[in-house]
């Protein structure tokens, strides 16, 4: 299998998405309940005015209506236990990458966080991989740059292949090694824009062939990637993708699970054949996460 990296349209000469062996569905999702969830500082544009301002009790219950739309949805959901002073482990999206090798093998390559307060959380959730079978990956010792997991790395729904994101969080220089751990092609974006650090913040893989993205935060070169492979390219405005974080929704089969208020962008979603189901995330939005950034997808054998 090509584990080969494209950054530009002419690199795709004689790659085709047909040609892509297929990837299993998930059949699980991580979340972490967010016992000690808080904003401490500011690491990201939505968390300005935001330290000390989470109602923790409607987080709680935020994060449980989430919990219940995976579940609705099909996607049964694995917990990790949350270890105080980690105050970002409920995103479990950014501390690994699950996934599965061709030959079936699960593997998880764990995160190596930008922000010192986030690091710790790459060791509890590699605690629970190694207690659950899994084989983990670490980036090579003396590495010196980040990669934060599924924030920045998607798979594509139904597909061999990894988009891979970077510009803020994780560095280009990792995609390799995280190629060749799941023995996978990526397709590599530049972020451009400070508000969407995270691919998962502007970019959503919503079918085979249909992506929802935030044009505005991506170089041109990337744009021209994503609309070399996706037939369907849905945009998500300002508003949707800033204030509604609507490209962190999550989709599950034939459901979007998405931050209520997306009208725009919902309406969409059911003109492809989805099924639409709002939440709120709003006390999660105050640290830049909403859906997409609460869950890591679990591929292969139910835990």
């Amino acid at each position: 299998m090509s584990v080969k990296i494209y950054r530009r349209v002419h690199e795709l000469q004689g790659f085709s998405l047909k040609n892509c062996p297929a990837m299993p569905a998930p059949t699980a999702a991580l979340m972490c309940p967010p016992d000690h969830y808080q904003v401490l500082a500011v690491k990201n544009p939505y968390m300005s005015g935001q330290v000390g301002a989470v109602d923790r009790a409607k987080a709680r219950r935020q994060w449980e209506q989430v919990r219940e739309a995976f579940d609705a949805a099909g996607l049964p959901v694995e917990t990790a236990t949350p270890v105080e002073g980690l105050e970002d482990m409920t995103f479990c999206a950014n501390p690994s990458l699950a996934g599965l090798r061709p030959d079936g093998e699960r593997v998880a390559v764990l995160g190596a966080m930008r922000h010192p307060s986030r690091r710790r959380e790459v060791d509890a959730f590699e605690t629970w991989y190694k207690a659950r079978g899994w084989r983990t990956v670490r980036l090579k010792p003396g590495s010196h740059h980040t990669f934060e997991g599924s924030g920045d790395a998607v798979w594509h729904p139904g597909r061999r292949l990894l988009w891979a994101g970077h510009g803020f969080r994780s560095d280009p220089e990792t995609f390799a090694q995280i190629a060749r751990a799941f023995e996978t092609p990526i397709i590599e974006l530049k972020l451009v824009n400070a508000r969407f650090y995270h691919l998962d913040t502007c970019f959503c893989p919503l079918t085979t062939e249909a992506v929802l993205i935030h044009p505005a935060a991506f170089d041109a070169a990337s744009l021209e990637l994503i609309l070399k492979i996706f037939p369907i390219v849905v945009t998500a405005n300002e508003a949707d993708a800033g204030a509604r974080m609507a490209c962190n929704a999550a989709v599950v089969g034939r459901t979007a699970i998405i931050q209520k208020g997306a009208t725009t962008v919902s309406n969409h979603m059911l003109a492809l054949g989805l099924g639409v189901c709002e939440v709120d995330t709003s006390e999660f939005i105050k640290s830049g996460g909403s859906v997409y950034c609460l869950k890591q997808f679990l591929f292969g054998r139910r835990h």
